[in-house]
């Protein structure tokens, strides 16, 4: 037992971290969001509401600037304020915006929010635990081995949760008669549109998939679709 304990302690530590980072990201949004009003979008969402049987899709905005979607930890739909404005000033379409609520009501029909909150507690124990095993035979450089280890781990599980919601978003976007064209315009737009777009977001949410290998996918999964 005596040799389990500092797994278990790692374990332990990682779930406080994890509970912490939801309840702080839950109060966050909430403070600072509200229902989003946009006749152009809500006339698109609501379409895919009716493709999947829904009475409505709730969208709320996210009071802060840098341009960003996310599925918080209850469920909800935010897009950012700033992503808002571009649609304003004419850099995305309201298709487009449609696109990132698609594929961020993807996340969470397919369990990723508690999926990535598993797999982010334990890539906190698997740092933790190689970080002490490390140490001892490569001092000073052992933590950042182990931190490069657990990041890659995570960045991986992370870019498979972004494949299967986009893969979801194209079904629903061709579903509900918008069609796949404004996902795929808006992600050769994303080195512009999202530079510092990471700012004020938990760990567990972040994830970097290469966009030309998500547009391949997408045009993949729309060959196959619609034959």
């Amino acid at each position: 037992m005596l040799r389990l304990t500092p797994l278990l302690l790692a374990i332990a530590y990682a779930v406080l971290m994890m509970r912490f980072s939801v309840w702080r990201t839950k109060k966050t949004l909430e403070a600072k969001s509200k229902p989003l009003t946009d006749p152009a979008l809500t006339r698109l969402t609501d379409r895919m509401a009716k493709a999947l049987d829904m009475p409505q899709i709730k969208v709320f905005l996210l009071d802060v600037d840098p341009v960003n979607g996310l599925a918080g930890p209850d469920g909800r739909i935010y897009l950012t304020r700033g992503f808002v404005a571009k649609k304003m000033q004419g850099e995305v379409t309201a298709e487009e915006l449609a696109s990132v609520v698609a594929h961020e009501m993807g996340h969470v029909a397919l369990g990723h929010m508690r999926r990535r909150m598993i797999d982010f507690t334990g890539q906190n124990a698997a740092f933790m635990m190689l970080a002490a095993v490390l140490n001892r035979f490569l001092p000073f450089i052992g933590v950042w081995i182990a931190n490069a280890i657990s990041t890659a781990l995570m960045a991986r599980l992370s870019r498979r949760d972004e494949f299967e919601a986009d893969a979801y978003a194209t079904a629903l976007l061709i579903k509900a008669g918008i069609g796949a064209g404004p996902q795929k315009s808006l992600f050769r737009k994303l080195d512009a549109l999202t530079q510092n777009h990471a700012q004020g977001v938990p760990a567990w949410l972040l994830s970097h998939p290469r966009t030309y290998d998500r547009i391949a996918a997408i045009e993949a999964n729309e060959a196959r679709w619609l034959g």
